[in-house]
């Protein structure tokens, strides 16, 4: 069986597991920023010894090396193996004292590789606040449509109704409430 994990609702996941012949695909499109992923939760609990867990890179399974290698001593605790396909390698649990290290130093060269993207993302935001060309994200409601959830809030409507006929989530509703009191 696969993993697969994309971090946005569009990006694809096909290339990550192109050509693999398997039985069952995990598909999450959510951060990989921890392991508290529904997918991931599913394909744990699915799992059987014997069974081969795919990943297209350790990335993919996990950000940092703590909960890389906790998922797979876990996996493979349950006579799961777990193969990287970018990385080339495969966890069974019998694994060398120089597989172990590899896991480790190939975990850790991905935890410091996406430090890294994050600290060049900050850093071209801070240029381009700079120059005046960053705005942020863009707000999820009109500046005339900014009223109306404390408006119909104040009619009686739920915050679960409101998100629905504007299109947004709870939260964005809440956030707007919130910035109007202040």
């Amino acid at each position: 069986m696969g993993y697969v994990r994309v971090s946005t609702l569009d990006q694809n996941t096909d290339r990550q597991l192109e050509g693999a012949a398997l039985d069952r695909t995990f598909t999450d499109r959510v951060s990989g920023r921890d392991t508290d992923r529904p997918q991931l939760s599913a394909l744990l609990s699915f799992v059987r010894e014997g069974d081969t867990v795919v990943v297209h890179s350790m990335d993919r399974l996990a950000r940092n090396l703590d909960d890389l290698r906790r998922l797979v001593r876990e996996l493979t605790g349950r006579g799961v193996a777990v193969e990287f396909v970018k990385e080339g390698l495969t966890f069974t649990g019998e694994d060398s004292p120089l597989a172990t290290l590899l896991l480790s130093v190939m975990g850790a060269f991905a935890e410091f590789e996406r430090s890294l993207i994050r600290e060049r993302q900050r850093e071209g935001i801070a240029a381009a606040k700079g120059r005046g060309a960053y705005r942020g994200r863009r707000k999820a409601l009109t500046v005339e449509q900014a009223a109306e959830p404390r408006r119909r809030v104040a009619d009686g409507a739920s915050k679960a109704q409101v998100a629905r006929e504007l299109g947004v989530s709870r939260e964005t509703v809440y956030q707007y409430l919130k910035s109007a009191s202040t």
